[in-house]
């Protein structure tokens, strides 16, 4: 838009009660910061790459867009926070700054503080996890996929009790998570034999009298299919202008007040030119017909 003269920066000069939100690959200042990027450039530079995967097995990417769903939210959050500045701060707008690469990097845990004390780099360690185990993907003897963590001892004492190794729970070592750790080849070995002689409804049965954590492995046909998920209403139905009635996510959380809802299913190209560029940023229709006539909306 600062081709034509109403980038970022001249509109906050003309209305400085604005709040502007500016997404970029790598940030408004810095050696990258005219760089193209989208977001598996992040998902490559933050770390997240060098640690998903087999651990024999290449960095792996997400396959889908992680760094920029994670970037919206950030995004939206910010937004709030200078909304909530300005209420408090007499009408004052600001405008903020938001790259791809923070915001994925501040959910990938203490990777930097572990490296800059310890001089340790975090590598791939598959399904399983290096705080605690058993944490892994198995299959059932029916060929379904479940997968199962025991972040907490008191859970992975119930898995190995249910599992017939009350044993392995009562030994000393079981109840550090490092310990568990250094023991997974161990404990996985007992967990996919007693879920590879068992059907998928089994097991999940047999892990939820015993109170321990598990979830199926699900495709998006069986994601829909789900009885938690229908109850829930996470996956509902909206009325789509061109498509009729359409499934999509429901809104994230629910506010006891304010619950919120979806509006619409998306927007046509330019649909909200009028409001966006007149009602919102005070642009008069000639300019606003001027910028449409040059392309720029």
């Amino acid at each position: 838009m600062e081709k034509w003269g109403v980038g970022p920066d001249r509109l906050h000069e003309v209305n400085p009660a604005l709040v502007i939100l500016r997404v970029t690959g790598f940030g408004q200042s810095g050696p990258y910061a005219t760089r193209r990027a989208f977001g598996t450039l992040a998902e490559a530079m933050t770390g997240f790459a060098h640690q998903t995967g087999q651990p024999d097995g290449p960095p792996t990417l997400p396959p889908f867009g992680l760094a920029d769903g994670v970037t919206g939210l950030a995004g939206a959050i910010a937004v709030l926070l200078a909304l909530y500045h300005r209420r408090r701060n007499g009408g004052q707008g600001q405008v903020i700054d938001v790259s791809l690469i923070e915001p994925l990097l501040t959910i990938l845990g203490p990777g930097p503080s572990v490296f800059d004390q310890l001089q340790l780099v975090p590598g791939r360690h598959g399904n399983r996890s290096p705080n605690n185990a058993p944490r892994n993907t198995y299959l059932t003897r029916d060929g379904r996929w479940v997968a199962i963590s025991t972040s907490a001892t008191p859970v992975a004492e119930r898995v190995m009790r249910l599992v017939g190794r009350p044993d392995i729970a009562d030994k000393s070592w079981f109840q550090s998570a490092r310990e568990r750790v250094r023991h997974g080849d161990q404990l996985d070995s007992i967990l996919t034999a007693w879920i590879r002689a068992r059907d998928f409804e089994d097991v999940m049965e047999s892990f939820d009298l015993a109170g321990a954590a598990i979830a199926p492995i699900y495709d998006v046909e069986q994601l829909m299919e789900d009885p938690q998920v229908k109850a829930i209403d996470a996956i509902t139905t909206i009325e789509d202008e061109d498509l009729g009635p359409l499934k999509m996510q429901n809104v994230m959380f629910r506010l006891s007040k304010s619950p919120g809802s979806i509006r619409f299913t998306g927007r046509r190209l330019g649909q909200d030119n009028e409001q966006v560029y007149g009602e919102r940023l005070g642009l008069d229709p000639h300019r606003v017909a001027e910028l449409r006539a040059d392309g720029a909306i």
